[in-house]
């Protein structure tokens, strides 16, 4: 489940997590109310977990009651990467210094979590050359973890002491949430010194929110994610390009921590599940076509309940009636998989004998886009 930023900035503040004053709202009545109440200027930023928002005009800043009545509304019909805004956003204006880069994300393969910081924030943290990276295993993390990576960012200290103990309350919130990525980007540095959070994004592990009742206030399917779950299937959408597609959810979870190891980005994942049949397949090619900007699907399958050829029967149907038109990268081992690769063999269907060919070649063809 991905929260949106002011859902993120929520726990943040549970766990002592400096955020700048905000308030939410859906409608420009509230909002009225909302910006009285905080005073200009502030930011007025877009709600939907998508990335972004940005770039697509989904954040500006707001210096007067003229300018909230233009942009309010503007943002609030916005559609970004398919999203409508879920809410808005009214957020304190900041005098930045300096924008840093701070995230902890669960590494399956390696059954740890991983911090990422950087001297660099506000961007995309692929683009990022000069990134710290400390593997830290399952529990909290140390004030000597923290102090090296402050260090390795080359913060003063003044600063470093606020960023150990951010960096220590977000590994707590990590831990005792069960998620799978905590990010602030950026965290700036204010000019009275002061570290802040700025943007936040969290993303919690479904398979763990039964043990997480508080969170649930914060669960919102999507169009399409609410019509797959009808449908008897999981899908969560991402803001990456790629779309997974496997049977069962440690097996597709592994597949997106490989693909995010490649340099790859999900733009969903798809688990079909144990039940399902060439329909359901099809069903589901069909959400995933209503998802923009992907430029390949990726597919790790493995035969056993549900047949290969199941999937392969279901594709070609797609391919028929041009429900797909992009590049799929496939490994499908298991159950009538030989079978499987005869029927696809003269599809746009790529089949591969390993993940990790297939994970490769679907990151190679995303960055030709």
């Amino acid at each position: 489940m991905r929260l949106l930023e002011f859902q993120a900035k929520e726990l943040f503040a549970e766990y002592g997590i400096h955020t700048p004053q905000g308030r939410a709202s859906t409608d420009v009545d509230m909002a009225r109310e909302d910006a009285e109440s905080l005073g200009y200027p502030f930011v007025i930023k877009f709600q939907a977990p998508v990335g972004g928002r940005g770039k697509a005009g989904g954040i500006q800043l707001c210096s007067n009651r003229e300018e909230f009545e233009i942009k309010y509304p503007q943002i609030l019909e916005m559609v970004i990467k398919g999203e409508r805004a879920r809410a808005i956003l009214l957020e304190k204006a900041a005098d930045i210094k300096k924008e840093l880069y701070l995230s902890l994300f669960l590494n399956r393969s390696k059954r740890c979590y991983t911090v990422i910081a950087s001297a660099e924030g506000g961007v995309e943290i692929e683009s990022v050359k000069d990134q710290i990276i400390r593997e830290v295993g399952m529990g909290h993390i140390t004030d000597d973890v923290g102090l090296e990576v402050a260090r390795e960012m080359g913060l003063e200290e003044n600063i470093t002491n606020q960023f150990i103990d951010i960096l220590s309350r977000l590994s707590q919130l990590a831990v005792e949430k069960e998620v799978e990525l905590a990010e602030i980007n950026p965290l700036a540095i204010l000019d009275d010194g002061s570290l802040v959070a700025l943007d936040g994004k969290v993303i919690t592990d479904d398979n763990s929110n039964f043990r997480h009742p508080e969170l649930q206030k914060y669960h919102e399917a999507s169009e399409v994610e609410e019509r797959a779950e009808k449908s008897g299937f999981s899908l969560v959408t991402m803001d990456g390009n790629i779309a997974v597609i496997g049977n069962g959810a440690g097996l597709v979870m592994s597949t997106l921590d490989m693909l995010s190891d490649s340099g790859g980005r999900a733009a969903c994942f798809l688990d079909v599940g144990g039940g399902a049949t060439t329909e359901s397949v099809y069903e589901a090619l069909t959400l995933i076509s209503k998802i923009d900007g992907i430029t390949g699907i990726l597919v790790n399958l493995y035969g056993g309940i549900v047949k290969t050829t199941t999937v392969a029967s279901a594709f070609l149907l797609a391919y028929e009636n041009r429900l797909i038109d992009i590049p799929v990268f496939a490994r499908l081992k298991g159950t009538e998989s030989d079978k499987a690769r005869v029927m696809l063999a003269d599809s746009r269907t790529e089949l591969f004998d390993s993940v990790e060919d297939a994970i490769q070649s679907a990151v190679t063809e995303a960055r030709t886009q």
